[in-house]
Parts: structure tokens; sequence; C-alpha cells
């Protein structure tokens, strides 16, 4: 057909599939205008109808408005322009919806109360900005007043991805409220002050690791071998740890020494800092870390067994 071939609404309507209603309410709004009028009255639409109605049902079906629709075909703004603002507020919808998944699935599993679902949707909406202040709140008042921590606070900070996967926005909120947590931000600020210490009172060359991974090292084995933490053989472990602590911090192996040990490796066997380290790694996208917890248990144990008699009878004292 030629460009001058004119059509009625109802023959646009069975070429385009739309409805002669719809089609009319897009010639009100003029988003679709008529080219001519009958002698009667009636509407007669060019062919560039055809090809104005097919762009306005796919826009229709990107979820773009009217008045955007009339301006795209109009020509007052570019398809373009308009396509990646749109994909914009796309984008921002779809991490609201993920979120709010998030936190319902969070509240499914849980069993919540009204008032931690309210805690979960509101650390869920937080900002990028508001995230980075929430958790460098936490971060500073554990590790604060240690510069040698600032590589440490680094590594400590979670990062949820623009887009992030419903595990990552439900870890996200288990982290928040973990660092939100007194009791815990204590456990955290004491574990950092121990381990100042350890670095500013030992000799570094030496020492290399912290306790918590000499400790590891020495004690992943006798583990593995199934060694009785109260027996004899996990004691010459347990003495080679200790010996190795006197000589890095040139003091006496005593009871002492071990009851330092002892405190030290408690803070850093709290279930809720291993728990912080894995919410951590889900979020970032990292590989889970190793758990510490079977080799510190076994150790602590037999710490306990074979060379803090002094201490617990101090404690039983205390308790009379």
């Amino acid at each position: 057909m030629d460009g001058d071939t004119l059509y009625s609404i109802g023959e646009l309507a069975r070429r385009t599939g739309l409805t002669v209603k719809t089609i009319r309410f897009y010639s009100d709004r003029g988003i679709v205008p008529p080219t001519d009028r009958s002698p009667a009255g009636y509407r007669r639409y060019g062919v560039d109808a055809l090809a104005r109605l097919e762009l306005v049902r796919t826009l229709r079906d990107l979820g773009l408005d009217l008045p955007t629709i009339r301006k795209v075909v109009d020509r007052e703004v570019s398809l373009a322009e308009v396509a990646a603002a749109h994909a914009d507020a796309l984008a921002v919808q779809i991490r609201t919806l993920r979120l709010r998944r998030a936190v319902l699935t969070a509240v499914a599993r849980r069993g919540s109360t009204p008032e931690e679902t309210d805690l979960m949707h509101k650390l869920a909406k937080l900002s990028e900005d508001e995230r980075r202040r929430l958790i460098g709140d936490f971060l500073d008042t554990a590790f604060g007043g240690h510069p040698e921590f600032a590589g440490i606070m680094r590594s400590m900070a979670p990062e949820l991805p623009d887009n992030p996967e419903p595990e990552q926005v439900e870890a996200w909120v288990e982290l928040a409220e973990l660092s939100q947590d007194p009791d815990f931000r204590a456990v955290v600020r004491r574990m950092a002050e121990q381990y100042a210490a350890e670095r500013a009172q030992g000799d570094t060359t030496v020492l290399r690791r912290d306790s918590a991974a000499l400790v590891r090292d020495a004690a992943g084995p006798a583990l593995a071998a199934g060694i009785d933490p109260a027996s004899p053989r996990a004691e010459a472990v347990v003495a080679a740890v200790t010996a190795r602590y006197a000589h890095v911090f040139d003091c006496p192996d005593d009871d002492e020494l071990r009851r330092r040990l002892l405190v030290r490796l408690e803070s850093v066997n709290d279930p809720r800092w291993e728990r912080y380290l894995r919410l951590l790694a889900v979020i970032n996208g990292w590989p889970a870390p190793e758990s510490l917890a079977p080799a510190l248990d076994w150790f602590i144990r037999a710490l306990r067994a074979g060379g803090t008699h002094s201490a617990s009878s101090e404690g039983k004292e205390g308790r009379k």
C-alpha cells in the first residue's frame, strides 16, 4: 500500500490486534493522532499510525508511562535516553524487590516477631552510605585507636553488591544485627586489644602469626590423630606452644603465661566472631573461611586440663 492509504480505526484494530477502544484512547491523548477525517467525521489514520501503535505497545509492555511514550513518538526525547532512564529505574525496583524477598524469607525461616521483622526491614533498606556508617561505627569501636589495624578494618567491611542474591541480603541483615550487639562489640574490642598487646610485647619476627594461627597449626594434627585433650600427649602439644610463647615474650613458661593464652583463645573462639566472618564471606562473595573452632576447642580443653590447675583452684576459692 502507498503512503496515501488511510485506515479506519477498525482497520487499524484488525491489523495491530489492539482493541478499537485502546486505539481511540491513544488517539484522544495525541499519541496516535488521526491523519484526516471522513465526510461523516470518522477518524482516518495514515500508515505511520501502524508503526506508532507497534512502538506504543512495545513501550507499554516495558512499563513506560503514556506522557513519556508521547515524547518518544513525537521525538521530543530520544528512545535511547528514555530506555537508559527506565533501565535505571527498573534496577532500583529490582533491588527493592530482592531486599523485600530476602527479608520475608528470613522472617519465615526465623519465625521472627513483628519487632524483629520491622528491624530487619529497616536494615535491608539502608543506603550504601548508611550501611558503611553503621559498620564503620562498629569497626571503629572494636579496632579504633590502633593504627596497625587499618588494613584489618578494611578487610572486615561488608560490601553488599548492587544486585545482591537473596542469601547475601539475608547475611547482611544478620551481620548488621550482630554488629550492634554491645556484648559482641566488647568481645571484638577485647580481641583487638589482646592482639595489639601481643604485637607490642612480642618479637614479631619470631612470632610471625597470631596465637590463633599458631594454635591451629599445633592442635590441628593432634585433633586429626584423635588425641585426647586430657592426655599426656596433649600436654606435650600444649607445652610446645607455651614454650614458644615464653621465648617470644621473654617470660617464664608458667601458669600466668598459660592464663593469658587461655583468655586470648577464649575470645578468639567466641562463636559470634566466626559467624561474623562467615556472613562477611557470603556478602562479599568470598570463599567460606576455615573454621578454627575445632582446633581451638581442643587446645583450650588441653590447656585447662594440663596447665591451669592453680587458676582453677583460685576460681573455686572465689566461688565458696
